[in-house]
């Protein structure tokens, strides 16, 4: 299983990024996929996550901000950003619990997000 995230950079503060995650290895379509954040000196975030169904959730530090979609043709989740501020700043991950393999955990690598301000 591989999750490839890419997309991160430098942005200034009120700025938008993207983050894609390309999923393989796994029945992408038949699973929930989030996306975390761990920020300097900071737990790890759930940020986002969208169902198989297209349903999503957001902690109130990002609603209204972020929107995570998915294209299941291209087995890719995203995480749009925009307002984005300094505490936004951190090492974003896609993550996919496959409940079609025993609940198995994966984690993609990492890209990081830094905003200036």
């Amino acid at each position: 299983v591989q999750l490839q995230a890419s997309g991160g950079g430098l942005v200034q503060a009120g700025g938008s990024l993207r983050l894609s995650c390309a999923a393989s290895g796994i029945i992408f379509s038949m699973n929930t996929m989030n996306w975390y954040r761990r920020g300097p000196g900071k737990q790890r975030e759930l940020v986002a996550t969208i169902t198989r169904f297209g349903s999503t959730n957001y902690p109130d530090s990002v609603k209204g901000r972020f929107t995570i979609s998915r294209d299941n043709a291209k087995n890719t989740v995203y995480l749009q950003m925009s307002s984005l501020n300094p505490d936004d700043t951190a090492a974003y991950y896609c993550n996919v619990v496959d409940e079609t393999n025993y609940g198995r955990t994966y984690w993609g690598q990492g890209t990081q997000v830094t905003v200036s301000s």
